[in-house]
């Protein structure tokens, strides 16, 4: 949850320091940045939603892997932007690191939330394939929820 925090500052402190920049020198470029971070602090909040918003909540893999894809290309796309405007647009070196620091953690969380998304796939596959086939795992007299008893004496 700190990772969420961190980007939503750093995008609110860089939306703040684009917004507090004279008119005249903001160029196309700059309002172009400024639509990256309102486009990434719609996605931060997207993921906080998917959190639960602070609550203890199971996260769907699946759709936490679709998120924080979504996020990462934005950090792509605003990772490119910086390095070249950074000047121009007169972005601190400090939202910048910040920026990078996050990004990495967005990959690092995709990266998982995609893997454990692709088990759950190849799982649910298994679990079909066996279905279809009469295969499936027979614990306790298999799922219908009966258990055979043996006959004769025990």
């Amino acid at each position: 949850m700190t990772h969420i925090r961190l980007t939503l500052m750093a995008t609110l402190a860089a939306v703040g320091i684009f917004a507090s920049a004279p008119a005249s020198a903001q160029s196309s470029a700059c309002q172009e940045g400024q639509k990256i971070l309102v486009e990434r602090q719609s996605i931060v909040k997207q993921v906080s939603e998917l959190m639960g918003g602070g609550k203890k909540k199971q996260v769907d893999p699946r759709a936490a892997c679709t998120v924080f894809g979504k996020l990462v290309t934005n950090g792509d796309a605003g990772l490119k932007w910086m390095s070249t405007n950074k000047d121009w647009c007169q972005v601190p070196d400090q939202v910048v690191q910040g920026f990078e620091q996050d990004h990495k953690r967005a990959q690092t969380f995709r990266s998982q939330a995609c893997g454990a998304a692709a088990k759950m796939a190849a799982a649910e596959k298994r679990a079909k394939q066996q279905a279809e086939q009469g295969g499936g795992p027979r614990l306790g007299g298999g799922l219908t929820g009966t258990l055979s008893v043996p006959k004769g004496a025990l």
